[in-house]
């Protein structure tokens, strides 16, 4: 449905931090420079490993608090045959940092039962019912991976039938650590750990290192940079630092794999070399998550891990099988909700929607999609009887852990982080629940915070554009958080003939600069904005090279009239072009 409500949209250029006019270009065009630096890049120095992420740019793991003791209880556990329970999470990031602790684990002769939790059954985290899982495998040491911090009950229990843990998360944390667990969290550094922003699989990748090198055990760290590099990049942690080498050396190593597993995961979802941050985040990973979802994480992890070619797949069939199932429940789940939202009458300040016909599995996926469309934090339920399970995401500088956290006592289960939140309720508290949130939400966030503010970092003339332009911009890759694709602003255009459309609703408009030059532009889900491209107009968007016909294309995030008060880009660009011909 064509939802009723579109939020104020605002395109705003970001400003070059002054780092920027310090850094020694040394042959790189000025205005490469100035997107490093909006990316915290500060000397020549940086500028090297920003470009050219190398294995060797890893932190040494002993770094990260509680490394050294969690790997002596490991080593500890070898030496008197103890059996280990791996406790994950059934997402992407706790999946692979499972494979990650496995892989090592059993390669140093260490006894494994791998535990993961389901999604439909049991919800997120380490539970009470684990830790009797662990307990009838004869496990004696519980390492979880992508969860723990918050596990009081849990590690409370285990400690109860002499079993040891070590928590290898990077949630948020409580301001005290849990007695009697080691724990490894580089959120519990306060800025001590030279990189703070590891996903759980970052953190797995550290302690599966650290122990191959205490057990002098040869490993491949490429081959496990291309694990922990799906893990990273889908968790939406900061693509820099540590994470921009996690993901950037794994990429490369996803593209020359030799693994089984990943190979027919990458055949099924038409995934081919160079591997890119947005075909791990939109083709590779909703099919490893898509397990967890629809059915039981374990097929995803075995697909990892399997070496067995037919068995490989089979389970990458059954996971884009999953997959497909997964996006039909996401989207009735988003056009219910939005039906639901728009018959409330005017939009608050908070979106939040329920139904016992939704599936408890995507409703964190549709929340998000309704939360980018009416720029809205959006929060959904699954009920089932007498529960409801929902999923939250935010938007830009809206803290939604820290807002919900308010009624906390009044929530059966409660965590995340800023932008995404995992909740459990009563169902018969959702009407009051709801109320509140937005009475305190609708008076807390003014209408500057919840418009949509469309940031762009160059404003290039058409005749400018050209395939050098769009590869040294595409070197910035591996894009996500923290190093977001560039947006560029172009304009003013007109349409050169009508637009072509394809596929589920998806636009292709050849333009025409003033200059005379053409760019194509390519639309994903814009056939209802087309009118948005008639006349004369000017564009925000993300160049890259068209696969097809290898000529630059400008992807759209955002059209509008140009308006004739406002300089071209042409002109804005001038002053700023004289100065670097000039320097």
């Amino acid at each position: 449905m064509n939802f009723p409500y579109q939020p104020v949209r605002r395109w705003s250029r970001k400003s070059i931090p002054e780092p920027a006019k310090n850094l020694d270009p040394s042959g790189l065009p000025p205005w490469l420079v100035s997107l490093m630096a909006q990316r915290g890049v500060s000397d020549r120095q940086t500028i090297d490993a920003f470009l050219s992420p190398r294995v060797e740019h890893l932190h040494r793991p002993t770094e990260l608090e509680g490394i050294s003791a969690a790997v002596q209880r490991v080593a500890l556990a070898k030496q008197h045959g103890e059996r280990i329970a791996i406790v994950g999470d059934y997402d992407v990031d706790g999946v692979t940092a499972t494979a990650l602790l496995a892989a090592v684990f059993r390669a140093t002769g260490l006894e494994v039962e791998v535990i993961l939790p389901n999604r439909l059954q049991e919800g997120y985290g380490f539970q009470l019912l684990h830790v009797e899982r662990a307990a009838a495998a004869g496990c004696s040491l519980i390492v979880t991976a992508d969860c723990g911090t918050t596990a009081v009950d849990a590690v409370r229990a285990a400690k109860g039938r002499n079993i040891d843990v070590v928590i290898t998360d990077h949630h948020l944390a409580a301001e005290e650590p849990i007695p009697g667990a080691i724990e490894v969290n580089p959120k519990r550094q306060a800025g001590e750990h030279p990189f703070m922003d590891l996903a759980g699989a970052g953190v797995a990748l550290n302690l599966a290192i650290a122990v191959a090198e205490h057990f002098e055990r040869s490993v491949d760290v490429g081959t496990l940079l291309r694990v922990a590099c799906l893990g990273t990049i889908c968790d939406l942690v900061p693509l820099v630092g540590e994470n921009r080498t996690i993901a950037a050396v794994g990429l490369q190593e996803l593209a020359k794999t030799r693994s089984v597993g990943l190979r027919e995961l990458m055949r099924s979802a038409d995934v081919r070399s160079p591997v890119t941050s947005s075909d791990v985040g939109f083709r590779l990973g909703p099919r490893l998550n898509a397990a967890g979802r629809m059915s039981r994480p374990d097929e995803a992890l075995e697909l990892l891990m399997t070496r067995d070619r037919d068995r490989a797949v089979a389970l990458a069939h059954q996971l884009d099988e999953w997959n497909r199932s997964r996006q039909a429940a996401e989207t009735r789940v988003v056009e219910e909700a939005m039906e639901a939202i728009a018959l409330r009458g005017s939009l608050a300040a908070i979106l939040v929607a329920w139904s016992e016909a939704w599936h408890p599995g995507v409703v964190g996926i549709a929340a998000g999609r309704i939360a980018r469309k009416a720029n809205r934090p959006t929060v959904l339920f699954s009920v089932d009887g007498e529960s409801a399970t929902g999923s939250g995401r935010s938007i830009v500088d809206i803290h939604l852990h820290e807002f919900l956290s308010t009624w906390e006592e009044r929530y059966e289960r409660f965590g995340g982080h800023a932008q995404a939140i995992g909740i459990k309720v009563r169902a018969q508290d959702l009407e009051s629940l709801r109320a509140a949130w937005e009475e305190s939400a609708d008076s807390l966030w003014d209408e500057e915070s919840l418009t949509k503010t469309l940031s762009y970092e160059l404003e290039i003339p058409v005749g400018e554009i050209d395939n050098e332009m769009v590869a040294q911009i595409r070197s910035l890759e591996p894009f996500g958080m923290g190093n977001p694709e560039p947006r560029i602003r172009v304009g003013p255009l007109r349409p050169r003939g009508r637009p072509r459309f394809f596929g589920k609703g998806h636009l292709a408009l050849e333009a025409e600069g003033e200059d005379g030059s053409h760019l194509d532009l390519l639309g994903w889900g814009w056939e209802e904005r087309a009118r948005d491209l008639e006349g004369s107009f000017e564009v925000l968007g993300c160049l890259e090279i068209d696969r097809y016909t290898q000529k630059p294309v400008l992807r759209l995030v955002d059209a509008r009239p140009w308006n004739l008060q406002r300089p071209s880009i042409e002109q804005e660009a001038a002053p700023a072009r004289r100065m670097r011909d000039d320097g």
